[in-house]
């Protein structure tokens, strides 16, 4: 199993090419080479009147003419002078006793030492006779040395490269071969070997339920095929990052029993044309020939995106996509071969794709709600030791809008903390510490402020608390703060709601903004001026508005018209404006009047009530951290207000503050 996934590895494709590229190289050298050294091999070119002044002075033993060149072998004698001059042998020499040797026995080497051009020149003849040198001519064999030299230098590279390449090549198209550049990429788990089940998977239950009607299937065949039911070819994910689509995907291969092959959708694309479509080839080879099994396809939308019509599109990415769709028509669904694709991005996949015959359901795989929650962090919390102080419900309560990633991320740093502290179990009070670590980052205990900007932070904190209190359609406060943050923030108010909602009306909203401009309107009230502060509260308060009016009908102005869509609803939810320029000159000008509306309110709830304002921001500049009894508390005070008997908002914060009510279990 092992030996088969290294074969499979992402990274065998470049690889792969890497050794073509170098061995093409190695051969294309070692040729080139080989006959640099056979040119370079012999003897050395020397000038014609130093050639004449050998013959002169009858060192020359032997002279060869050819048609453009004239080989010199020196006496015995004048060797060993050349040699006694350089000290030792010449390279030259050692190379002419490579270029060839001739006689027998004792004979002396006759293999040329020099060579020249060829000079028409009339008295040659006589000074060799008078040298006492012996010369020969030899007949030219131009068109044979011609086609020696064009064999050694282009033929024969050449064909060793096409000879190589054609090699790797045809590997390829047969499904990787050695290297696997086209072989699928898939791991494949066998039986039980994911190691999930349907247990293991919490908050999901109408995504579980879908899934577990195809194990059905895949476990008794005969109770479907015998009505005429057929399993669905395919099933798509769908849903948020972190929300439990792979996991779902794990949990249907362990319940099945069925071998499960897994890869991503970037497995398959290449900047080679055909690659991806191999490797589609033979995956699904693969999975039929395991059948029945379940192949999973993680961000599907890396191969499966809608084919460009205008641009050209990729070519290798199209092929791809084609051969997908391909198998997925070619593929029998009675032999119990289920597809299953996971992705964020569903609104960029190609129609064909998404048809009925090919993924036939689209199971939505979304944020969990309140009770969703609290399964999910029981699943996480299960092998984790926890005291009885701890209450999941609270801990749901304060994170709506997690996923399961990120409360499994949040039971993990609670773990954590616990430790770091020196104890044995987990505490409420250590998850609500792992639930800010998550959602704005560990405190920052080396950044110092000054006692300026302590105050400014701190009314500008309790600005949010004060406006949010003064309000009936706001959140119960659970906690303020001015301790700094990691992720950038010099102080956050936590707030905690009574009950999971799913809608929101127009006074809830509005109440919003007045909210998130509390801190800015406080900067201003106090220290008549304001500060870089509120830039999140502001984009915030911007948004909500611009929302109310494009898409929710919440203006008088533009009523019930809709002028935006969402784009990308599963990742960062965009917005895109679906009118005119002039229309949405108009936008902006409703959301500034909104926004300008709400800002005055801030400013006239803060103004009537500057003396709570300055008490709460005093007690927050001393104690750095104050819980959202404690702000009602001195609010209460302030105003005059009695102690409710049993206030909902008191409930919600004395659970989350681990101090259970005595009538609460009455």
């Amino acid at each position: 199993m092992d030996n088969q996934n290294n074969k499979n590895n992402p990274n065998n494709n470049r690889q792969g090419w890497g050794i073509i590229l170098v061995t093409t190289l190695l051969v294309t050298f070692m040729v080139m080479g080989f006959y640099s050294l056979m040119s370079g091999a012999g003897p050395e070119e020397i000038s014609y009147d130093k050639f004449l002044d050998m013959v002169d002075d009858k060192k020359v033993a032997e002279v060869s003419l050819s048609s453009n060149r004239i080989y010199i072998t020196l006496t015995d004698e004048a060797r060993r002078k050349e040699a006694q001059e350089n000290g030792s042998d010449s390279m030259n020499s050692v190379i002419n006793q490579i270029w060839g040797q001739t006689g027998t026995g004792g004979s002396r080497d006759s293999s040329p030492d020099y060579y020249t051009a060829y000079v028409n020149d009339d008295t040659l003849v006589e000074r060799l006779y008078e040298s006492g040198a012996e010369f020969k001519g030899e007949v030219p064999d131009t068109m044979g040395q011609m086609f020696f030299e064009l064999f050694v230098t282009l033929v024969l590279p050449i064909g060793l490269m096409a000879l190589v390449l054609s090699y790797f090549i045809r590997k390829m198209s047969k499904g990787g071969g050695m290297m696997g550049v086209g072989k699928s990429n898939a791991k494949m788990y066998m039986e039980k070997e994911t190691g999930v089940t349907f247990q293991d998977v919490a908050g999901e239950d109408e995504a579980k339920e879908s899934l577990q009607e195809v194990v059905d299937f895949l476990h008794n065949p005969g109770r479907y095929s015998g009505i005429g039911a057929k399993l669905p070819k395919g099933a798509l994910l769908v849903g948020p990052p972190g929300t439990g689509k792979t996991l779902l995907a794990k949990a249907v291969a362990g319940e099945a029993k069925v071998p499960f092959f897994s890869l991503s959708g970037s497995a398959f694309v290449e900047m080679y044309v055909g690659v991806g479509a191999s490797r589609v080839r033979d995956l699904f080879k693969q999975a039929q020939q395991q059948a029945p099994c379940i192949v999973f396809i993680d961000e599907i939308d890396a191969i499966g995106k809608t084919r460009d019509t205008v641009m050209g599109g990729n070519d290798e990415r199209e092929q791809t996509l084609n051969q997908l769709l391909a198998e997925m028509d070619g593929f029998d669904t009675n032999k119990g071969l289920l597809i299953l694709a996971a992705t964020n991005r569903p609104e960029i996949l190609d129609p064909a794709l998404l048809r009925p015959g090919r993924f036939d359901r689209r199971i939505i795989v979304d944020k969990p709600d309140l009770k969703g929650r609290i399964d999910i962090l029981k699943v996480h919390a299960k092998d984790v030791r926890m005291d009885e102080s701890v209450d999941l419900e609270a801990i749901a309560l304060a994170t709506s809008g997690a996923v399961g990633s990120d409360l499994a991320n949040m039971i993990n740093e609670a773990a954590i903390n616990a430790v770091k502290h020196g104890r044995q179990v987990v505490s409420q009070k250590d998850l609500f510490e792992a639930v800010e670590v998550v959602l704005v980052g560990k405190e920052k205990k080396d950044r110092i402020m000054s006692k300026e900007e302590r105050r400014i932070v701190s009314y500008h904190e309790v600005g949010h608390a004060l406006v949010t209190a003064l309000q009936k359609n706001t959140e119960p406060v659970q906690k303020i703060t001015i301790v700094p943050r990691t992720m950038g923030a010099l102080g956050y108010v936590m707030q905690t709601p009574e009950e999971e909602k799913f809608l929101n009306t127009k006074k809830e909203l509005e109440a919003m903004i007045v909210v998130a401009l509390g801190g800015r309107a406080a900067e201003e009230l106090v220290f008549d001026t304001v500060t870089t502060g509120a830039a999140n509260d502001i984009e915030q308060a911007t948004k909500i508005a611009r929302t109310m009016i494009t898409q929710y009908g919440m203006s008088e102005r533009f009523g019930l018209m809709g002028l935006e869509s969402i784009q990308n609803k599963y990742l960062d939810g965009r917005a895109v404006l679906n009118c005119g320029d002039a229309t949405a000159g108009e936008i902006d000008e409703e959301v500034m009047r909104m926004l300008k509306s709400a800002y005055a309110e801030a400013k006239r709830l803060l103004g009537e009530n500057r003396e709570a304002l300055d008490k709460i921001a005093d007690f927050l500049i001393e104690k750095e951290t104050i819980t959202g009894k404690e702000f009602m508390k001195i609010f209460r005070e302030v105003k005059g207000l009695p102690e409710p008997e049993e206030d909902a908002q008191e409930k919600v914060e004395e659970r989350i503050a681990m101090k259970p009510l005595e009538e609460a279990d009455q």
